[in-house]
């Protein structure tokens, strides 16, 4: 017989959100699955999914305010212009992952994103393009054709650390992908996302 989470407010949510941890449960019902169009949010989300491939997403949470701190807020101008000195300090930061590798990439990365703004306007008319700005509702999956396609561009264009299953990650987190369960309290509301497009 399954077994479901107890939730202090009594309603049901996605079992993978954690019910004696606060900030996961916000995430899960403030942002998850919500969609963005604020291109400071979608370099934000992106840095903290980069950074989780192969750790678990709870543990990026709990250090998001100090991502924060230690990123300068997120500002894509700011992080590509991170020399060395920078890079150091980030390596000695005990409030973030400290995986040289990872940093480095976020460095690469934000370049590529300010790119990606030059190029199409702003990053998020790039990635609402791949689906014309509509939401897709999809359940029980880590990759798909979207997530494979929005990789290999990423990654043609310079990126690291994009690979499918982080870049479905990425898009579930973003509201591209609604994942929400079907007995989740926000399944119904959140689904209502999937009728609208980006005003792009």
């Amino acid at each position: 017989m399954e077994i479901k989470l107890q939730w202090p407010d009594g309603k049901r949510r996605c079992a993978w959100a954690n019910p004696k941890n606060e900030r996961y449960i916000r995430y899960h019902d403030e942002e998850w699955g919500v969609p963005v169009y604020e291109d400071g949010k979608l370099f934000e989300m992106l840095i903290l999914e980069t950074f989780q491939a192969g750790l678990s997403w709870e543990c990026v949470l709990n250090k998001r305010d100090a991502f924060r701190l230690a990123f300068d807020g997120f500002d894509p101008e700011k992080v590509k212009a991170y020399q060395e000195e920078k890079i150091d300090r980030l390596l000695s930061d005990p409030g973030i992952i400290r995986n040289g590798r990872k940093i480095r990439a976020a460095v690469k990365n934000a370049e590529v994103f300010c790119g990606i703004q030059r190029e199409f306007g702003s990053f998020c008319a790039y990635l609402w393009g791949f689906t014309d700005g509509k939401v897709l509702v999809e359940r029980g999956r880590s990759s798909s054709p979207l997530s494979d396609a929005l990789s290999k561009d990423l990654k043609k264009r310079g990126m690291s650390f994009v690979g499918t299953t982080v870049m479905y990650a990425y898009l579930q987190a973003v509201g591209v992908i609604n994942s929400h369960e079907e007995d989740c309290f926000l399944s119904g509301p959140a689904a209502r996302f999937a009728d609208r497009k980006a005003g792009l």
